[in-house]
């Protein structure tokens, strides 16, 4: 059984950052993605140190991905035949094609986005049975009903909209519409379910669907509609009703979604630091 841990970390220039929060951040307050920005490179050494070691104590190899010659024709062949993506985007999408170039070398992969930190070496492979499903976080309840949800309070990474763009492609496709807001910060898979999800068919006309669908007011009223974007997770979400693809919703300790409020309970082991706190996590570490 060959097995992986691998990461991505693009530092993208600030002119190609996606603000993608202008309507909801205080006045005085950065962007979240200047502030990510400056707190990757911070903590850039740190982070890979952890994640290359938790690799090694788990006995699989570690690659973190970076902003090589292979990610330049990746965006390059990306940008050209789809304009219209940002760059954010289509890092999100090369992390998944990346899941498809290893698994032909691999037949476990466990995928951490930069913001992981492993913080003990209990053994992902072991406590997670791969053949069973795609090992992800849902965050289905932070999905708000459509009556609750305000005309300026959403951004397109929000799980509402991702929840709803989903949902409106379901529909379109003639599938059920229950869908789960997928997390892909984190991803346990293997060979098999990765041929199923078959992510990358029909990617034009996904693509094509999710433009319509920016634009399209029949199902959703604007304050939804106007927050759809290109989302590889509201993809993902899609491919797993579209393609009966089995899914194992990952536990608190293999996924322990660091926001708010700042506090890291024990026997965690993948802290997935959405607030990019990670001087909380350093101050976790130390005290354990």
């Amino acid at each position: 059984m060959k097995r992986i841990i691998y990461s991505l970390y693009i530092d993208l220039p600030e002119e190609e950052l996606d603000f993608f929060d202008k309507n909801i951040v205080k006045e005085g307050q950065p962007s979240r993605n200047m502030f990510a920005k400056e707190q990757f490179k911070k903590n850039y050494i740190k982070i890979k140190g952890l994640q290359e070691l938790y690799a090694k104590q788990n006995k699989c190899d570690y690659i973190l991905f970076e902003d090589d010659d292979k990610f330049k024709i990746f965006k390059d062949e990306f940008k050209s035949k789809y304009p219209y993506l940002t760059s954010y985007n289509i890092v999100n999408f090369y992390k998944i094609y990346l899941l498809y170039d290893l698994s032909k070398k691999y037949d476990e992969i466990l995928y951490l986005d930069f913001d992981v930190v492993p913080i003990n070496h209990d053994n992902f492979f072991e406590h997670n049975d791969l053949t069973k499903g795609i090992y992800v976080l849902n965050n289905n309840e932070r999905v708000s009903k459509l009556t609750d949800i305000g005309e300026n309070t959403q951004t397109i990474r929000s799980p509402n909209s991702k929840y709803y763009n989903a949902q409106a492609m379901l529909f379109d496709k003639g599938f059920n519409t229950t869908n789960d807001v997928i997390n892909t910060g984190i991803i346990g898979i293997n060979k098999e379910h990765l041929i199923k999800l078959n992510y990358f068919r029909d990617f034009d006309n996904n693509l094509n669907l999710m433009t319509k669908l920016k634009t399209d007011y029949d199902m959703f009223p604007s304050k939804i509609v106007k927050y759809f974007g290109y989302d590889n997770e509201t993809l993902f979400s899609v491919k797993i009703k579209e393609n009966n693809v089995p899914v194992k919703w990952l536990e608190k300790k293999w996924h322990y979604f660091f926001d708010w409020p700042v506090y890291i309970p024990n026997d965690i082991t993948l802290v997935h630091a959405i607030n990019k706190k990670f001087n909380v996590i350093w101050d976790k570490m130390a005290n354990a």
